[in-house]
């Protein structure tokens, strides 16, 4: 059953056509009436009505597509034939401007590929078809917004038929959406596999925190780059100890070596004394004629030193 936008009712049963205006719930007689609209026995899949509401189409189980003028409804206009259907509900459908007829053709399994078909309105001469699938092209939609055309075949698939200029969101706002590259910080660097009941040898160690890591590092001396303790006795692993082994050795180091200075520098400096007075050379003979008597300087007392001693000097108690 299929209703026009005007109010026209269109109703299908079989092979046989009957319509009629519905303007009120009363008028249930049909106005046209068109009997064996398709060959007896055979179903009638489709009624649809173009958009200007004067034309329609019918897909009959007779292989063929019929196109029908409301206004002369003795005899369809023009018939196509050659579209086998095997299936009850073969669609048919106008294209959005009313120039074109669409409809899909069945075929047996492995026998070829079922076929998207269009037709021309005004002579219904084949202008156009689609292989789809290798199996029959049941149902199909040409949306008159979106100007895309959908199609659903015998064998479970749904395909989506679009131009890139003249259609307008629908399959588009998919098709054009590229694939999400993954953020670095969403991927993992390394798979733990966390083995409660391991042995010890075959545990995995947890990742920790970096304070306790940096602490635990602290104590490895080959992390931490710990310097090594200077060899005690004689060397080994190609490294020089601090002293050999052998008796040369030891007394090199204890006895040998020992230059210790004991002496007293003031014995060391009168011991010259008697020879400077005899035999003066350095500083008596520049002072033989100016100050032939040596002078000393007089000997002060640490109490006369701090009494001499300026007041912002002294030592405040």
């Amino acid at each position: 059953c299929l209703q026009s936008e005007p109010g026209l009712r269109v109703e299908s049963s079989a092979a046989e056509f009957s319509c009629g205006h519905t303007r009120s719930l009363s008028q249930v007689h049909p106005k046209f009436h068109y009997k064996q609209a398709h060959d007896p026995g055979t179903d009638t899949s489709c009624v649809t009505f173009s958009y200007d509401g004067n034309v329609l189409s019918s897909r009959g189980g007779d292989d063929t597509l019929k196109l029908w003028d409301i206004r002369q409804f003795n005899k369809p206009l023009f018939s196509a034939s050659g579209l086998p259907t095997m299936f009850p509900m073969t669609d048919c459908c106008f294209s959005p401007d009313d120039k074109l007829i669409v409809t899909g053709t069945s075929v047996q399994r492995g026998c070829g590929s079922g076929k998207l078909v269009f037709f021309e309105r005004r002579t219904f001469q084949r202008v156009y078809e689609i292989d789809i699938t290798d199996a029959s092209v049941v149902r199909c939609l040409w949306h008159p917004k979106l100007n895309q055309i959908m199609v659903g075949t015998g064998n479970g698939l749904a395909k989506v038929y679009y131009d890139p200029n003249k259609s307008q969101r629908g399959a588009k706002l998919c098709v054009v959406k590229t694939q999400r590259k993954a953020k670095q910080a969403e991927t993992l660097t390394q798979d733990y596999i966390i083995t409660p009941h391991a042995l010890p040898m075959f545990r995995e160690p947890r990742q920790r925190s970096t304070r306790k890591q940096l602490e635990k590092d602290r104590l490895d001396p080959l992390k931490s780059h710990k310097p090594e303790p200077p060899v005690a006795g004689p060397g080994r692993g190609g490294r020089v100890g601090t002293h050999g082994g052998t008796l040369s050795s030891y007394i090199v180091k204890n006895i040998a070596l020992d230059k210790t200075d004991d002496s007293n520098p003031r014995e060391a400096i009168l011991r010259h004394a008697k020879a400077a007075e005899d035999n003066p050379y350095w500083v008596s003979p520049a002072y033989s004629k100016t100050q032939p008597k040596t002078m000393f300087a007089q000997v002060e007392s640490d109490d006369e030193e701090t009494k001499n001693e300026p007041e912002w000097k002294k030592r405040k108690i």
